[in-house]
């Protein structure tokens, strides 16, 4: 039909889930995305994996997170954004209070990415999952991390498995859940945490207060997992099955 109206978000007023991932939308890609983020208002989870999409197009998206009010899931995963693309996107998460999930795994974005996503942490109300993982934030970026979560309230999930953060960085994030009253789920997979690492993750748990929190640590060893209460903590080894959604690119555990 010659005349037919081009499809885009604004003419499928019912569209809450849009999918996009491994589709070579680059940055300006990201723009027209972005351009129809700032004004929808039925779309609430979008999914960007895999898009080549660098620090323009992450600027482009973060735009849009300041006037969007309805988008409650955002996937960036395996893209490029980097460090300086982390810093749009903190910026663009600073007022925001509708985005709940946020997900940018494989990023590069490094510690002075990781940086720039905690100081955003410090004054973000809204969001209660953060997935930084295989980005290299290393020991330096799991203290960025950390630092924030002293005082925050809403992140209940956080991701960094493949972060090379080691023995230090367990310890710096251990020092945290010493007080943190809100985190119910961390993933600390793949980081070669060690003995030493996983000793100070079970030693911050003997005081940590939430219940039912569940620790999943790979380290150069069988993985662990911690279940604890207000009253004791648990310790079993187990094997267990790593393996990644052909859909979504997220791990579980078996």
């Amino acid at each position: 039909m010659p005349n037919q109206m081009p499809l885009t978000l604004f003419t499928l007023p019912t569209l809450s889930t849009l999918n996009l991932e491994y589709n070579q939308l680059g940055d300006v890609g990201a723009q027209h995305l972005a351009n129809a983020l700032r004004n929808n208002t039925t779309l609430t989870t979008l999914d960007l994996c895999n898009n080549y999409i660098g620090a323009v197009g992450a600027q482009h998206i973060a735009d849009a997170l300041r006037t969007n009010t309805t988008l409650t899931t955002l996937d960036l995963g395996s893209n490029y954004i980097g460090a300086v693309g982390a810093q749009h996107m903190a910026d663009g998460l600073r007022n925001n209070t509708t985005l709940t999930k946020l997900y940018l795994e494989y990023n590069q974005i490094r510690a002075v990415g990781a940086q720039h996503i905690a100081d955003a942490l410090r004054t973000n109300t809204a969001l209660t999952t953060l997935d930084l993982g295989r980005n290299a934030i290393g020991a330096v970026g799991a203290q960025n991390i950390a630092d924030p979560l002293r005082t925050n309230t809403t992140l209940t999930t956080l991701y960094l498995g493949g972060n090379v953060i080691g023995a230090v960085g367990a310890q710096n994030i251990a020092d945290v859940l010493r007080t943190n009253t809100t985190l119910t789920t961390l993933d600390l997979a793949s980081n070669y945490i060690g003995a030493v690492g996983t000793q100070h993750i079970v030693d911050a748990l003997r005081t940590n207060t939430v219940i039912n929190i569940l620790f999943v640590i790979y380290s150069i060893y069988q993985s662990a997992l911690f279940h604890t209460d207000t009253d004791h903590i648990i310790s079993q080894v187990q094997s267990n099955r790593t393996y990644w959604s052909s859909a979504s690119g997220r791990r579980t555990t078996n």
